[in-house]
């Protein structure tokens, strides 16, 4: 892994299209019932994953049409408010939670056609207060579809997804945990089970140090 960029603007558009189709297959195979069930996040439910990520495109759609206007428009109220979104999404309606989900991720991907190429150029906030440009918000949403995925713990795996994403999937969170070769050198596995460590799943290396979870 190095510090080289590894994505482009159309890698992040393309996965975050790939990433939803996954991740609403995944959705759409679970029985009601097991949508109450636990996921593979400590202390959420599938309920809980589902809200997450329907609430995700919805705060993602607002720093699009920060972009798209110039007026700003943050993702969440407060973080706060996010959290007790999530609780209170765990306990709606299967259905009605999947019909915010389809909505919320269909309305986000128009939203996304809809930006120009200065449009995407302009500056926005994140929920954790970075200033980024508006060109990252389909790699900010590929992360979500795709790692969430895995997290609802239907069988999806890191190996699942595309080689490509995960290589700049783990030179991300690589940066972010600020590690460093010397702390990697050791850290030998195939791609898929490295990124899945980095990013506090469960993997199968032998011997990696415990990292806690990330997104």
């Amino acid at each position: 892994m190095t510090n080289t960029p590894t994505r482009t603007f159309d890698d992040s558009r393309r996965w975050a299209t790939e990433g939803t189709t996954l991740f609403t297959r995944a959705v759409d195979a679970l029985e009601v019932a097991e949508l109450d069930r636990d996921s593979q996040l400590p202390g959420w439910t599938r309920k809980h994953l589902l809200g997450h990520v329907a609430a995700n495109a919805d705060a993602l759609g607002n720093l699009i049409s920060w972009a798209e206007t110039g007026v700003e428009k943050r993702m969440y109220a407060s973080p706060e408010q996010r959290n007790a979104d999530i609780e209170a999404a765990a306990t709606r309606p299967a259905e009605e939670l999947r019909e915010w989900y389809l909505r919320s991720a269909g309305e986000l991907e128009a939203a996304m056609d809809r930006l120009t190429t200065e449009q995407w150029e302009h500056e926005i906030i994140t929920a954790q207060l970075v200033t980024r440009k508006a060109h990252d918000i389909p790699w900010m949403r590929a992360r979500e579809v795709f790692i969430h995925a895995v997290d609802l713990g239907v069988g999806i795996t890191f190996a699942d997804l595309p080689e490509d994403f995960l290589r700049a999937l783990a030179d991300e969170i690589r940066t972010k945990r600020g590690l460093s070769e010397d702390e990697l050198r050791d850290v030998v596995g195939p791609l898929p089970e490295v990124a899945a460590w980095l990013a506090g799943r469960p993997h199968g290396l032998v011997d990696a140090p415990e990292l806690g979870p990330w997104l």
